[in-house]
């Protein structure tokens, strides 16, 4: 993927999320099209997921869309149960990937809910979010 068209989908991110969306909404919806979903099954699948895990500020919404997007791009379904492994890898790229970046992947850490620094705000973890899943899905395998 391009670099134009990187920015074009982390801002689409941004405008999701500015407009109610949550986190892993915004990520999982802004690349819904590359693997083959529509935005309101990405948005429905996601709802649960922001806030680190239905608001419990656990892992960062944004890596949870990530990892929905990522799962939905290699998995070959019911029928062949088999893609797990593929699949975990690349999500663990992705979390360690934003770890390494931002220090944890926890959301209360991320906001400085826990009494330390921000180390994020919500609008930086969708991007690095967005840009770590699209560089993923660039060597994703495919069903």
């Amino acid at each position: 993927m391009n670099q134009p068209d990187i920015e074009k989908r982390v801002m689409h991110a941004h405008e999701l999320h500015e407009r109610g969306y949550n986190c892993a909404q915004s990520v999982a919806c802004a690349c819904a099209d590359l693997v083959g979903i529509d935005e309101a099954t990405a948005f429905k699948a996601t709802e649960g997921l922001g806030g680190g895990m239905g608001g419990a500020t656990e892992t960062c919404g944004a890596i949870s869309g990530g990892a929905v997007v990522l799962g939905y791009a290699i998995s070959h379904g019911p029928h062949d149960p088999h893609t797990k492994t593929q699949t975990y890898m690349l999500v663990s790229q992705l979390a360690q990937q934003f770890k390494q970046k931002n220090t944890s992947t926890i959301c209360e850490e991320l906001k400085g809910l826990t009494g330390g620094p921000v180390l994020r705000s919500c609008p930086g973890c969708i991007e690095d979010a967005m840009r770590m899943t699209l560089a993923l899905l660039e060597e994703a395998p495919r069903p």
